[in-house]
């Protein structure tokens, strides 16, 4: 891809910002909503991977498959399977208040959950800026 440099930066550094929004929403005792940008930071950290690689055409939400996709040029990614796991369940049942069974998810989801979430979240993106210049 032409540019994947620029690109990839652009999408570390809205990374960057979600991770940002994450911790704000954290301290603030939005939890639900920290979890589900937590899970931004990682999807938006993998898609620069792949830019900057040279992907042209990254598409999905499934942090699973762009990892999966990415470990055969960023093998140290494997040690995020569980990480990644954790995150992208945080995909849909953090913002609707049908998606689970015991409550809108701002009642569900307590401060242990972002603070997982967002030091997950963090790891990742430290790995993705390791990598690319932002």
């Amino acid at each position: 891809m032409k540019d994947s440099g620029r690109v990839a930066a652009i999408w570390m550094r809205q990374s960057e910002y979600d991770l940002e929004s994450a911790r704000l929403m954290m301290n603030e005792g939005f939890y639900s909503q920290a979890c589900f940008m937590s899970q931004q930071v990682a999807e938006k950290t993998l898609k620069a991977l792949a830019y900057y690689r040279g992907d042209s055409d990254v598409r999905g939400h499934t942090l699973r498959a762009l990892v999966s996709s990415l470990e055969t040029s960023y093998p140290e990614l494997s040690r995020f399977h569980e990480m990644t796991e954790t995150l992208e369940s945080y995909y849909i049942p953090t913002r609707y208040p049908d998606a689970l069974p015991s409550g809108a998810p701002f009642e569900v989801y307590l401060y242990e959950d972002a603070q997982e979430a967002l030091q997950n979240a963090e790891q990742i993106f430290n790995f993705g800026r390791d990598i690319i210049p932002i």
